[in-house]
């Protein structure tokens, strides 16, 4: 798509959402450059000050995976019953508190305890941000802004690790005091953006007076969320292949695997930042569960790409179809969530999704053993198979919505 028409594009489309909606799209994109500047680089950065071994520091870093699993569920309660505004100021401030906190503390300790409250602040923001992005969408636009941030989150992280690259060859705490200064900028203009476009009325008559613990018991009881989060558990054993298992796999199988796996990245990026508007545009009109076996396809497919390819243009094929799948599952399994989730309790629902992180944690696990035990061939070609069967979760969910609305 050329640049001026994709400026077009952008500039019709934030002109047709609330100016709060189009804060928070510019806002996800200003948070992932953020934590893409410094997290991907926390590891090498704890090696170079500390004396902890990689037994512990891949604790440290694993604690904020662990921690936003449950928080995700806890903040989007919150933010039901307190309102958005203060669970997503809270996460920024708490952000900058992190990253200062890296960038000055020297105790594993404390550097446990920051990346837990990293993980705390990131599953806190993103569903919140979601839910107040939907509260305030009309429903036939939902599919849209839920595309619209996932482009946002893609461009972050495109931008993010180069200027992380950057400033750390200048100075290895920088990133982190910049990440923190970023986090800080924003909750401040996010204060004065909430506050100029009345979200305390807005809020007002939203609020649920339900409690955390029957929060909980709604999800836990409703049958159809629950088959939705298989789909996304699945979906998130196959996706996290792609960042954990196919680097060691490509590095294996080519003498270049380490370049080729370097360029795949990056189309990976490229090709969310180039086509998520003209894919959003061609499926608006589908139901989110066409989307979904489409895009279980696409993964399918990619997958199998990877299992049976043996040079470079073959790897990056796959890799470009692999992420079509990428860029039409995430926005359309949100949709889902959105139908279902009753007024007052979408910041639950969205938050609760972050049980289906535990995909994240069992894919490299799976794959690992997999690859160890057999090949990457059967390893993809198994992944295959595990994306197709996501949509029989979605199906299940949705024969089970069909029979609760007639």
């Amino acid at each position: 798509m050329k640049p001026i028409k994709l400026y077009n594009q952008l500039l019709a489309w934030s002109q047709a959402y609330h100016p709060i909606v189009n804060s928070l799209l510019l806002g996800t994109i200003l948070a992932r450059i953020a934590s893409s500047m410094s997290m991907p680089f926390l590891a090498i950065y704890l090696v170079r000050h500390t004396e902890m071994s990689p037994t512990l520091i891949g604790l440290v870093i694993g604690a904020g995976s662990l921690a936003g699993t449950l928080g995700g569920f806890i903040g989007g309660s919150l933010s039901d019953r307190f309102g958005r505004r203060r669970i997503l100021l809270g996460a920024l401030f708490g952000w900058a508190v992190v990253f200062f906190g890296f960038a000055l503390v020297k105790s594993t300790l404390f550097y446990f305890l920051l990346s837990l409250l990293n993980g705390l602040c990131r599953s806190f923001y993103e569903p919140v941000s979601q839910a107040l992005m939907t509260d305030l969408t009309e429903k036939e636009n939902r599919y849209k802004v839920l595309s619209l941030r996932y482009l946002a989150i893609n461009i972050g992280v495109s931008v993010g690790p180069l200027l992380g690259a950057a400033f750390a060859a200048l100075d290895s705490t920088l990133p982190f005091l910049i990440t923190g200064a970023l986090y800080l900028l924003y909750a401040i203009a996010l204060y004065a953006l909430l506050n100029r476009f009345g979200i305390r009325q807005i809020e007002a008559g939203a609020r649920s007076e339900t409690t955390l613990i029957a929060s909980f018991r709604i999800v836990r009881q409703d049958a159809v969320f629950r088959f939705y989060l298989l789909g996304s558990l699945v979906t998130a054993i196959g996706y996290s292949q792609m960042t954990v298992t196919l680097s060691q796999y490509v590095q294996g199988k080519l003498a270049d695997g380490v370049a080729l796996f370097a360029v795949m990245m990056t189309v990976n990026a490229v090709t969310v930042v180039a086509m998520q508007l003209p894919f959003t545009r061609w499926t608006s009109r589908m139901t989110p569960m066409s989307i979904l076996t489409l895009g279980a396809a696409c993964y399918a497919l990619g997958n199998a790409g990877f299992a049976l390819s043996g040079s470079w243009p073959h790897f990056i094929a796959s890799m470009i179809v692999f992420t079509f799948g990428e860029m039409l599952i995430f926005p359309a399994s949100n949709l889902l969530t959105d139908r279902i989730a009753p007024e007052g309790l979408r910041g639950t629902y969205y938050g609760a999704q972050s049980f289906s992180s535990l995909g994240h944690f069992l894919g490299p696990w799976i794959g690992g053993v997999l690859l160890s035990h057999y090949n990457g061939t059967v390893l993809f070609l198994t992944m295959s198979v595990v994306a197709l069967s996501a949509v029989g979760f979605y199906r299940a969910g949705e024969s089970l919505r069909s029979l609760r609305t007639n």
